[in-house]
């Protein structure tokens, strides 16, 4: 189907705040050796675009923080972000559409959104705990929210606060349709990556590619459509004397949505022993208790720190992972390995003929921007 007028604008603007970047690939030599702050994208007195704000903590741009600019920014903004680490949390509300942040930086690595709240952290006002989804330093709630280059960390350390028990910490939590993520970095221990939607009918379409999510327990869950390309997960390693010692996927998919998690061409690396981590286990969450996970991972390496014996387990017992929708396809390295068939449910070739991008996401191509 034809791109609409809106995605057709949205990427005319884009392109013109890239520049010679393409969108989703790093900035030039030159944009990185940039003397400015924001790189060759202007700066608050040579904007590119009226609707591009400028985000500086050492007050050269519009605003010192990136909540500060969101609550000043309207629908289909452009936030260039500095090269620097922001410690707060953000908020991007559903009223805020087609925002986009930028990091100025070729390197996303030098433009970091951190903060350290996890689930059972104490609400300044004594209200209770944060939970799972108010733990999360970033929370996009908008559709045709678009990230570059960006770094999305939860630094909450369990040997820091022992006395907290509920350890879930989220680095980014996205509900919105239509949220695309290029060469991001999403950093935390459980619970980084939390891709999810807004309710149970509704199936929010988010696509991720040449990002990096590391953590060890369920750190990238949700019921979310999710499409992951080039991406990289990596396993920490964890201080616990028992196996496994995580889980990089956990989907909670809507049993209407056909779609879940699909993970296409990525790599998964391990800081931990071999075998120490399971590739996926099902989320059937108490809110939801018909949910029927799916995941697909395919054309994808997967190194000794996945057991490739046993590459699945159960959350709960009432939900084996044998009766959700779990497959692979054509994948390779010691973590892919087949040693019981019955173990590693493996698509036909007609099945992955529709386990692609352009099947998860309809008539929305990000890829095609």
């Amino acid at each position: 189907m034809p791109l609409t007028p809106a995605e057709v604008e949205r990427g005319q603007r884009l392109g013109a705040l890239l520049g010679a970047a393409a969108p989703g690939h790093a900035a030039s030599p030159a944009a990185e050796g940039h003397a400015a702050p924001f790189g060759p994208y202007g700066a608050p007195g040579r904007r590119l675009t009226p609707r591009t704000l400028y985000v500086d903590p050492a007050g050269r741009g519009d605003h010192a923080t990136v909540q500060a600019a969101v609550d000043a920014a309207g629908p289909g903004h452009t936030l260039v972000l500095a090269p620097a680490t922001y410690r707060e949390t953000v908020t991007v509300p559903a009223t805020h559409t087609g925002l986009t942040l930028l990091g100025a930086s070729g390197d996303p690595r030098r433009t970091v959104i951190v903060y350290d709240n996890a689930a059972g952290t104490p609400k300044p006002d004594g209200s209770g705990t944060y939970g799972t989804s108010g733990s999360a330093t970033t929370t996009v709630a908008a559709a045709g929210f678009t990230a570059y280059r960006v770094t999305f960390a939860n630094d909450f350390l369990r040997v820091d606060h022992p006395e907290i028990t509920a350890t879930q910490a989220v680095a980014l939590k996205a509900t919105g349709d239509r949220s695309a993520f290029l060469h991001c970095r999403f950093l935390g221990h459980q619970d980084t990556l939390y891709a999810d939607s807004a309710s149970l009918s509704a199936f929010a379409r988010q696509y991720f590619a040449h990002c990096y999510a590391e953590g060890d327990v369920d750190f990238v869950f949700g019921r979310a459509t999710a499409v992951f390309e080039h991406c990289r997960f990596h396993t920490l390693a964890r201080d616990v004397d028992f196996t496994p010692k995580g889980m990089v996927f956990a989907p909670s998919t809507a049993v209407a949505n056909p779609y879940g998690f699909l993970a296409d061409r990525c790599r998964i690396t391990s800081g931990a022993e071999d075998g120490a981590y399971k590739l996926a286990r099902p989320w059937v969450p108490s809110s939801d208790p018909t949910a029927r996970p799916s995941l697909v991972v395919r054309d994808s390496l997967l190194g000794p720190g996945i057991d490739a014996a046993a590459p699945y387990t159960h959350m709960r017992e009432q939900y084996p992972w044998q009766a959700q929708r779990f497959a692979e396809y054509r994948n390779s390295g010691p973590g892919a390995r087949i040693w019981d068939p019955a173990q590693r449910p493996q698509l036909t070739r007609a099945e992955a003929a529709t386990a692609t991008r352009a099947t998860y996401l309809g008539d929305w191509r990000p890829y095609a921007d």
